[in-house]
């Protein structure tokens, strides 16, 4: 951060502070910033939780503000800022952007993405922070403007890519049209015969040399005026990029042959040659490559497109007892909306009137409508199917879910993975290395190159210039992040931030908590089995009748699963519970208890009968309840937390993958190890307390292990964040799960091999792209520079260097947008998100019959 700038120019800057909650902490955090030399004046507002500090001295360091804060026991806050960023080419670009903004006083870090176009910045600052950050980014050249969240940049963005690319087109059919003829004089006279024959009878020599200077010339100053608009300001900032190579290669070819053209007497003997072909087809070519960049750039923002693409441009209001249409942005907190049939639904709300079927696969990945009543929840963007309803707006504009979910994706498509260091690194010094190499291939071939020396040295030097490709190195990693993350998107994974992304493929062991991620997280009847005499379906209608009085979850499962069989529930009477052990009442005259083992034992009922069965059960994980009519032994009954159906098959794609699967979960250790068994988990940390789980994973941790820990993103969230990667499984409304590295939509576990799969295929893209990019630019530079000359008389034509180095980007982004055709390794759920079907019982048992377990 240049903090001494803050302090020579006596600024006053804002700094948020959490952990604030009373006037002793004012007078704390103001007393430690006082502390610090340099600074003149410190308030404190509890209510807006910020620190104004105002630096009058050159010597005022206001990093050490933000330490001193920090050690009196508060956060400082640094501000998010994103801008959009016109006119960047290169990844030269990016490093002198992201060096500017870092140069603004009170900035903390700046990342600059040149795929989105974007820079975020985190800084502490004053209102005209926004400002200055705009200017430092004009001074270099370049355009910026503020990204507000929560305003649909989509018309606007796509009206911007669309004139860009139309523009690049028009340029390129000028210059290819004006170029061809240039090539054909020059090239045609070369490698053609006759053609040197007929130039010479028909235009003459001369007159074709004239010719092809027109025809540069506006190829040159016509659509080629863009790269020295660009690149000679940068070239005179001494802070050169890829336009600035492009600028100085075709003028130096055209230079020269301008000279040879009209002042020949000045060049050496035998070295009055043209060079306009090159420098025309070095304009057409690398306007080729950058048409074909920006329509494939296009491409790889498309999963965001199609995001905020959801969302209708009007929502219809209840507005003083009618019904108006209007814009989206006027929708407000509170609102009446109606939604017709087929509609989609505008914001977040509760429905207050009306039912229908919502399509709501875009936010969970369920295929099958989810049935909307009065009270129930429905998500902005998602699809009314059949009826229509009015709901209340909750949440409006940057509060839905959608906008959520974009602001997530991209987040990550903005974000740097530590594999870019080595690329900003690079990056730094790489054009004026080239340039620098350019001029020493001049000086070796003017001073040992055979004759003519100085066409020699002009023609290899220009051709080093052009053969640089810093656009292929700035593209190759955000290229991959942006489609890869879009990708993520579509199958319903989330990353909140871009080194998940990359922290995700290198994982060893997924430790997963069991109730809600494993398990549907809600119990269920699994089992019951009743003693001869009497049925099945008898004694569930009595059970679950004295099970309507009691508040416990596994009375509701049962209760529920009576109910689905639509069983007829009786009036209870007398009803008792007996802390420890159970429950009793009388139904229809007939007495019930219900409860364990010891319930039983205690009433004098012996439950032998049962033993192998209530074995089997405990094996299975699941915790045997018995059941008494009339005195007598009647049933038992199991009722588990089941597992997703979808569980066994995300573990073996876990497996597959060469990873560990480890559960972390508060039951006793016999259930956890049936459990793991029944899913063919490895290892398992058994009776842990709800404190406990992050001991459990630095436990895994162990030895070095990158572990992955996957909750449900509330309950789980410290094990979250201390895992090296977290990810929450959660339904649409738990977007905002701040302390998960990755949000998977819907409840499918699967979703989690699916993520490690995708990060592993993003990340392979991203090492292809960057070998690539690299291998390019050391291999050919040296022959550009003429380097196989002596070997066996190889030169790179410039012609041919404008034409790899348009290929190379183009590569990189082909390359990257392979991953839009990424399979997941498994399919998604199709029923996580339906109500789960009480188990089918099985037919009741006459008295000659045996006790059958229930089939579920």
């Amino acid at each position: 951060m240049a903090v001494k700038e803050l302090a020579r120019q006596g600024l006053t800057v804002e700094i948020p502070v959490q952990g604030m909650t009373c006037a002793s902490c004012i007078g704390r955090v103001e007393k430690a910033i006082r502390r610090i030399e340099g600074v003149t004046a410190a308030n404190v507002n509890l209510a807006t939780e910020r620190a104004s500090v105002s630096f009058g001295s050159a010597d005022g360091d206001p990093q050490a503000v933000v330490e001193a804060i920090r050690d009196v026991g508060y956060e400082p806050m640094p501000a998010t800022v994103e801008l959009k960023i016109s006119g960047m080419t290169c990844a030269s670009c990016v490093a002198r952007v992201e060096k500017a903004l870092k140069r603004v006083p009170g900035v903390v870090n700046a990342a600059v993405n040149l795929a989105t176009e974007r820079a975020t910045v985190r800084l502490f600052g004053s209102a005209e922070a926004v400002g200055r950050l705009v200017a430092a980014v004009e001074a270099t050249g370049y355009e910026a403007e503020e990204v507000r969240v929560g305003v649909d940049r989509t018309d606007e963005e796509r009206a911007a890519r669309e004139a860009e690319i139309a523009s690049l087109r028009t340029s390129l059919v000028i210059a290819a049209v004006l170029t061809l003829p240039v090539f054909a004089l020059e090239m045609g006279s070369h490698f053609v015969p006759g053609v040197h024959e007929w130039i010479m009878a028909t235009i003459g020599h001369r007159e074709s040399w004239y010719l092809q200077f027109a025809l540069t010339t506006l190829v040159l100053f016509g659509p080629g005026l863009r790269f020295f608009r660009k690149g000679l300001p940068a070239l005179l900032r001494r802070a050169p990029d890829m336009n600035s190579l492009v600028a100085l290669g075709t003028a130096a070819a055209y230079g020269y042959s301008v000279v040879a053209t009209f002042a020949r007497g000045i060049l050496p003997a035998g070295t009055a040659n043209v060079y306009y072909e090159a420098a025309a087809v070095i304009v057409t070519l690398i306007l080729l490559g950058r048409f074909l960049e920006a329509k494939a750039k296009g491409r790889t923002s498309e999963a965001i497109k199609r995001l905020m693409g959801l969302t209708p441009k009007t929502a219809r209001v209840v507005r003083e007892g009618s019904v108006v249409e209007i814009p989206l942005a006027e929708v407000r907190t509170g609102d009446l909306v109606q939604v017709r049939p087929g509609e989609k639904v505008p914001v977040d709300g509760d429905v207050v009137e009306g039912s229908s079927y919502v399509d709501e696969s875009m936010i969970t990945g369920e295929p099958v409508p989810v049935q909307k009543a009065e009270g129930a929840p429905v998500v902005g963007g998602t699809i009314n199917k059949t009826g229509s309803f009015t709901f209340r707006a909750t949440k409006v504009g940057a509060d839905t879910v959608l906008a959520q979910i974009i602001r997530m994706v991209e987040t990550a498509q903005g974000s740097k993975l530590p594999i870019q260091a080595l690329v900003d690194k690079v990056t730094a010094w790489f054009v004026p290395a080239v340039m620098a190499a350019a001029a020493l291939t001049f000086l070796v071939w003017l001073v040992f190159g055979p004759e003519p020396a100085l066409s020699f040295a002009l023609v290899n030097a220009v051709a080093v210039l052009i053969i640089a490709c810093p656009c292929a190195m700035g593209l190759a990693t955000p290229t991959s992040i942006m489609v890869g993350t879009g990708r993520a998107a579509e199958l319903g994974v989330l990353f909140r931030q871009g080194e998940a992304l990359q922290g995700l493929g290198d994982v060893q062991m997924v430790a997963l908590d069991k109730t809600g991620t494993l398990t549907k997280g809600r119990p269920e009847l699994t089992d019951l089995i009743a003693a001869q005499g009497f049925g099945e379906a008898e004694v569930l209608a009595l059970v679950a009748a004295v099970e309507t009085r009691s508040e416990h979850p596994i009375g509701e499962a049962i209760v529920a699963a009576a109910t689905h069989r639509g069983l007829e529930l009786a009036s209870v009477e007398g009803f008792e519970a007996v802390p420890g052990f159970g429950i009793t009442a009388t139904v229809h005259g007939r007495k019930v208890e219900v409860g364990a083992d010891r319930y039983m034992e205690r009433l004098g009922h012996p439950i032998t009968a049962f033993a192998s069965a209530a074995s089997r059960l405990g094996d299975e994980g699941k915790s045997p309840l018995y059941a008494a009519i009339d005195g007598r032994l009647a049933a038992v009954i199991a009722v588990a937390d089941p597992i997703k159906p979808s569980t066994p098959e995300a573990i073996a794609a876990l497996h597959r993958l060469g990873l560990k699967v480890a559960m972390v979960t508060g039951d006793n250790r016999r259930t956890a190890q049936a459990i793991a068994r029944q899913v063919g988990i490895d290892e398992v940390i058994a009776e842990v307390l709800p404190d406990g789980k992050v001991a459990s994973v630095k436990e895994l941790q162990a030895g070095g292990r990158r572990v992955a820990f996957v909750g449900d993103g509330i309950n789980d969230a410290p094990a979250l964040a201390a895992a090296d990667v977290g990810l929450a499984i959660g339904t649409g409304t738990d977007v905002a799960i701040e302390s998960a590295d990755v949000v998977l939509m819907s409840g499918d576990l699967r979703g989690v091999p699916n993520a490690i799969a995708l990060s592993k295929a993003t990340i392979r893209n991203i090492r292809q792209n960057l070998f690539w990019a690299f291998a390019y630019n050391v291999v050919l530079i040296p022959v550009a520079a003429g380097a196989l000359y002596p070997v066996n008389g190889t030169l790179l034509s410039p012609m041919i260097a404008a034409g790899a180095m348009a290929l190379s980007s183009v590569f990189v982004l082909g390359n990257a947008l392979r991953l839009r055709g990424f399979k997941a390794p498994v399919g998604s759920d199709t029923t996580s998100g339906a109500a789960a079907p009480a188990p089918r019982l099985a037919r009741e048992n006459d008295e000659r019959g045996p006790p059958r377990r229930a089939i579920h």
